[in-house]
């Protein structure tokens, strides 16, 4: 980590409320990321996770929004989700959302699309065919044809392809086999040890925690609990709760 150990904080949600309507789904939550973390966002279905990066990147449907997210230093309010990605932001979203038409190397051009550097690009889509040999096999299959590992597996390379500041990833493992759970997180894990900064919500609680840095616990739209990952591993009301012990 950098800063002497004093780092900045990339993303920070404070008094966070949002409602539908006469619906509470997120009831003041305040959570910060700070550079070179991975946090991790747990917790029950319904609990708000996936309303809170929603909230964060602007891409949730008519709602009422309260609060402050901000982003290295700057308010989020009013940005285009599509801006995020010029200001490094970049988001996996639940379902992947893969370019289906195009090829697997069209779709990480797409996540280059904001970069001028043509060298770099292709050194990039050469790390990730090298960390995903998968999808290298298939470079020139329609997107569309991938199962959902190696979908998911694209998702996140073609995010990465814009060196993000921030990485928002929205369960990664849901619908996934347990080999590809296990390829994903070890991803995930690769990652966060080149210095992405990375916010995960994910429902797979335990394997959550074991990667990451610290995690927060919602429930019913309130954070009921944060801290340290590993603390929170052998924390009795996070095993009984979340861990199934």
């Amino acid at each position: 980590m950098s800063n002497n150990g004093l780092n900045k904080t990339v993303l920070k949600v404070a008094g966070l409320h949002v409602a539908y309507g006469g619906i509470k789904a997120v009831k003041g939550i305040d959570l910060e990321v700070n550079e070179g973390e991975l946090i991790a966002l747990i917790g029950a279905n319904g609990a708000g996770k996936t309303t809170t990066l929603k909230a964060i990147t602007g891409t949730l449907p008519a709602c009422k929004i309260e609060g402050t997210i901000s982003y290295l230093g700057e308010s989020l309010k009013g940005t285009k989700s599509f801006h995020l990605v010029e200001r490094k932001l970049a988001m996996v979203p639940e379902g992947r959302g893969v370019f289906t038409r195009m090829s697997i190397r069209e779709n990480l051009m797409m996540g280059a699309y904001t970069r001028t550097d043509k060298a770099g690009v292709e050194d990039d889509i050469a790390k990730w065919f090298d960390m995903f040999p998968r999808l290298k096999e298939r470079a020139a299959q329609m997107a569309g044809t991938l199962s959902g590992g190696e979908q998911q597996m694209l998702a996140m390379a073609r995010a990465l392809m814009s060196h993000p500041k921030l990485l928002l990833l929205d369960e990664p493992s849901m619908g996934l086999s347990p080999i590809m759970v296990e390829k994903i997180f070890e991803v995930i894990r690769k990652v966060s040890s080149e210095g992405i900064t990375i916010l995960l919500v994910e429902q797979n609680a335990r394997l959550a925690l074991q990667a990451a840095h610290r995690g927060y616990v919602m429930d019913s739209g309130l954070v009921t609990m944060g801290g340290n990952a590993a603390a929170m591993l052998d924390d009795p009301r996070v095993k009984a709760a979340y861990l199934g012990e």
